[in-house]
């Protein structure tokens, strides 16, 4: 409240006299500025507004930092309907966060466009988590020394009705930001755990079974407690099950990170650091956290062993893990030559297309009955 209160002192600041400011709800404000005819001199308030919203808001002893993002719609140039002016100018600022946040962005008709698709996902989304058209894959992880599976990664996919299979790249972000993901994750951590029950009922051996964990989900009321209960309830045996959490995701709130995980971790579930090396870990953190295993992300096994840095890079974490007595997977591996590679720096485990694609639940209990082959 006191920050709000702050933002709107500063906006005020900002605009002309016989210009209007209101607060739109939430986090949200419009300003409506009259008799602008350079286009030029929006931009010039816009950057204004940004700046000065950018200076430290001090408040007891706190000293906070503020962006800010900004959508600009022009009357007559962009429409003449004054619920269409709001409605423009809203989407230029949906652009504008998608730009990076802390910036503005004036309207354009593909923005319009773009808007519809958004709204369109959206509602399709809650459809399909209502009706339960998610669906899972597995891609195997392998223990390159032997090619034994050792485990595999459940990764969601969204069996559209008319569109067919959805990839993740298409709804993941929206679903995260929406607040939905928390539900998706629901969904697939029950119905990859039945699965993979089923084939430890049928005497395969499938290893361990890694779900992604996201923070929004982490964050909810009684994740632990009735994470705990459903594994119970379905007697599935905790040392069967590996969750995945980002570093970046981690790093925005480490202490409530520690606490959770810890409670997850005493039961016998292990933990994992998806994407390692792309966020900002502190190493002071990362000793503290309840780690089973790093995942060395797609993007530094990509160019190695051709790329210097990369290499170089690789070959840090894999020692680093060594160092913290943790175990060690890197992910998106497709060739012979970057299998070769982690072979002689002693990553064993191995994810990727190398080994295998993702599979259907009916692939993939074929890939355990030995009739798919790595």
């Amino acid at each position: 409240d006191k920050v709000l209160e702050v933002v709107s002192q500063r906006l005020q600041t900002s605009i002309r006299e016989y210009d209007i400011l209101a607060r739109f709800g939430g986090d949200e404000f419009t300003v409506i500025l009259k008799n602008v005819s350079n286009p030029e001199h929006l931009e010039k308030i816009a950057n204004k507004i940004i700046k000065v919203i950018e200076e430290p808001v001090h408040i007891l002893s706190h000293s906070l930092h503020i962006t800010t993002s900004i959508g600009i719609a022009i009357y007559p140039e962009h429409t003449t309907r004054k619920e269409n002016l709001l409605k423009y100018a809203d989407a230029a600022m949906y652009k504008a966060k998608e730009k990076g946040r802390n910036n503005y962005q004036i309207y354009s008709v593909d923005m319009t466009v773009n808007a519809f698709k958004r709204v369109t996902m959206e509602n399709s989304l809650r459809i399909a988590i209502k009706e339960k058209q998610f669906i899972v894959y597995y891609q195997p992880q392998i223990d390159a020394r032997s090619e034994r599976l050792i485990g595999m990664e459940a990764l969601v996919r969204w069996n559209h009705p008319n569109s067919g299979i959805v990839s993740p790249a298409e709804f993941i972000s929206l679903a995260e930001e929406l607040g939905l993901i928390v539900d998706i994750d629901n969904l697939v951590l029950q119905m990859a755990m039945k699965e993979f029950l089923t084939w430890k009922e049928s005497g395969l051996n499938p290893g361990k079974l890694s779900l992604n964990l996201s923070m929004k989900q982490l964050n909810t009321d009684n994740y632990v407690k009735n994470l705990l209960a459903y594994i119970k309830m379905i007697d599935f045996r905790p040392e069967w099950l590996e969750l995945e959490v980002t570093e970046t995701q981690i790093m925005k709130n480490p202490e409530m990170s520690i606490e959770k995980l810890l409670k997850l971790h005493k039961h016998g579930i292990s933990i994992s650091i998806d994407d390692f090396g792309t966020g900002y870990s502190s190493l002071a953190y990362l000793k503290k956290l309840p780690l089973s295993k790093l995942k060395i992300d797609k993007s530094f096994i990509d160019d190695i062993p051709g790329d210097e840095d990369d290499a170089a890079i690789t070959k840090a974490i894999i020692s680093l893990a060594k160092n913290l007595n943790l175990d060690l997977i890197a992910e998106g591996v497709e060739t012979q030559e970057q299998a070769n590679f982690l072979l002689k720096h002693e990553c064993y485990a191995i994810q990727g297309y190398y080994y295998s694609k993702p599979l259907s639940g009916d692939e993939m209990r074929e890939f355990l009955q030995g009739a798919v082959t790595p």
